[in-house]
């Protein structure tokens, strides 16, 4: 019990220290703000709501489609691990204590497994990022003509992530003499076409609809920027964000800074990109680490299915 209180009281300090005591964006402005622009109506709260709801929908979607390759367990149990591991998590690097904290709702001798699902699942999602991202930044940098040695960089990215889907792909079809390698190989084979399909149409769903809750913010406080010239800057906050390891904490800080350099080229305000970029922290990472305090608090290793 005292292990959970101290990841429930620990998650909340530092949520608050990130909204109170922000250096980059203090709260009496960031509220401010809110008030200036009505960011918050009935109608732009129930679409925002509505865009945090089908982002962690598809989530909870692709942690079921995974672990239903081992076994029939129910929606609402993914979508308690889902939660409760985010609790977890939010303040380990890379959030890492996701994998250890889904892994503990499975019996010992699965929990291998449900490590290697997870990494499934989180591979999916950084292909979508990396591909969306790769062709957002590439149309941006090419736009803007900026004096860095961005080709090279485009060139490593584009590299990496023809690697990572071969790596893949590799180990779907082909056979390893080392036996690490021929075990995962083996592991991936294993897991279903059908769900892997799931997985990757769920993963570019959600790209899709946290996207799109930034790009509808923007209009929220009336940025003047195309939807083209927007899709591809928030493709690359998210590019460049997820490729520097970071606590899971400091999120909505690394995507701040990231953003702010990115729409500077459109001449938007700091503080406007601040406020989003908040918001959008607030909506999928603090309204369900509290839902999944609940169920850390209430965590009780009993594998049900």
């Amino acid at each position: 019990m005292i292990i959970k209180l101290s990841i429930v009281i620990g998650c909340g300090y530092f949520i608050y220290q990130k909204l109170i005591e922000n250096e980059q964006l203090q709260f009496a402005f960031f509220y401010q703000n809110l008030i200036e622009n009505n960011v918050f109506t009935l109608k732009n709260s129930v679409i925002l709501l509505l865009f945090t709801f089908f982002n962690w929908f598809f989530e909870i979607s692709k942690w079921h489609s995974l672990i239903s390759s081992i076994g029939n367990y129910s929606f609402k149990k993914a979508s308690i691990q889902s939660f409760a591991s985010l609790t977890t998590s939010l303040i380990t690097p890379n959030r890492i204590g996701e994998y250890g904290a889904k892994a503990l709702y499975f019996e010992k001798k699965q929990r291998k497994q449900i490590l290697g699902l997870n990494l499934v699942g989180n591979f999916y999602q950084l292909l979508m990022t990396l591909i969306f991202g790769v062709s957002g930044f590439s149309y941006f940098v090419f736009q803007h003509k900026i004096e860095i040695d961005f080709q090279q960089i485009l060139s490593v990215l584009l590299i990496g992530t023809f690697v990572i889907i071969a790596f893949f792909f590799a180990m779907k079809y082909f056979n390893f003499s080392n036996s690490y390698f021929e075990k995962t190989r083996v592991f991936i084979k294993e897991i279903p076409q059908n769900i892997n399909i799931k997985v990757g149409l769920f993963s570019f769903l959600r790209f899709v609809i946290f996207s799109h809750q930034f790009y509808f913010l923007l209009l929220i406080f009336k940025v003047d920027v195309s939807y083209f010239d927007a899709i591809s800057a928030i493709t690359s906050v998210y590019l460049i964000a997820s490729i520097i390891p970071m606590l899971s904490l400091f999120d909505v800080v690394l995507k701040g800074t990231v953003a702010i350099w990115v729409f500077s080229f459109y001449n938007i305000e700091p503080l406007t990109i601040l406020s989003i970029t908040s918001i959008m922290w607030i909506l999928n990472f603090v309204l369900p680490a509290f839902i999944g305090s609940y169920f850390v608090l209430t965590f009780k290793p009993n594998f049900v299915k």
